[in-house]
């Protein structure tokens, strides 16, 4: 039911840390969090908490809501 949005929500982060230069590896760090984490965000695999949403949006520089882009 939810894979749809996480795929999403996964693609929408992928895409905002590839426009800012970062890795996978750099973007864990900045935000404090595991690399392997980040890659099954990115992956739709995992389901993410608000807090660590709001940390990256903090780390990329967004808001919240652009990381949301496109889920209904």
């Amino acid at each position: 039911m939810f894979n749809s949005e996480l795929l999403k929500l996964g693609q929408n982060i992928r895409q905002l840390r590839l426009s800012k230069g970062l890795s996978q590896e750099k973007l864990a760090e900045l935000a404090d969090l595991h690399r392997t984490y980040i890659g099954g965000v990115e992956r739709g695999e995992r389901n993410i908490s608000l807090l660590n949403l709001i940390r990256l949006a903090r780390v990329l520089e967004v808001p919240v809501t652009e990381l949301v882009e496109g889920i209904e």
